[in-house]
């Protein structure tokens, strides 16, 4: 997490801090600039729409069709190098779960998806910023405490303690919240802090 947020600052300051101060020759072009900048208003909306579009697919995790690139505005050489830089990134491209979803121990795990429901395997808390742990067939004592979990976790063999066998039930915990999960379901209990966090494949 603290890689993505440096890059992203990293992209920030090339493109908004470190920009060249401009010549007197590059003011004297500032006029032609706004000339064609107002005549090339009227295709800016559609060029804009298409973006966004391309952000949401990203954000949803949703291919893109070649037909629909073909179908836009951009050109032959924008199309062509859009699509070859879709597919060096799909290689190290990093996906999360959407939905994300819980499941007892009979309930198989990894990335979700639309089209393929799996309870999430690399869940994180956002409050107190550690991974969710799971363990399989046990369930949690009902005097599990935050405290006795904020000083435990990840320790397996201090957590046992308050872990009682179940057959079928899935039991997860971080550092400040604990669940056990007999069946297959949504992540949506606004109490509990837990996010997907990223799957690399």
């Amino acid at each position: 997490m603290e890689r993505d947020i440096n890059d992203l600052l990293d992209e920030v300051e090339r493109k908004f801090i470190n920009n060249p101060k401009k010549s007197a020759a590059s003011a004297s072009l500032s006029q032609e600039k706004q000339n064609s900048t107002a005549k090339s208003r009227s295709k800016t909306p559609t060029k804009l729409s298409n973006a966004l579009d391309d952000v949401i697919d990203d954000i949803l995790d949703i291919d893109v069709s070649e037909e629909r690139h073909a179908n836009s505005n951009f050109g032959k050489d924008h199309h062509l190098r859009s699509l070859a830089s879709d597919e060096m990134c799909k290689s190290d491209q990093v996906r999360r779960c959407f939905p994300v979803f819980l499941g007892g121990s009979e309930n198989n795990m990894g990335r979700s998806s639309a089209a393929n429901n799996k309870a999430c395997d690399q869940l994180r808390c956002t409050s107190c910023d550690f991974k969710v742990y799971c363990y399989d067939n046990l369930s949690w004592n009902k005097d599990t405490d935050y405290l006795f979990l904020r000083n435990n976790v990840p320790n397996f063999h201090k957590l046992k303690i308050k872990l009682c066998r179940l057959k079928g039930c899935r039991a997860y915990c971080c550092q400040c919240s604990w669940r056990n999960v007999l069946e297959f379901c949504e992540l949506n209990e606004p109490s509990l802090k837990w996010v997907c966090g990223k799957h690399t494949s």
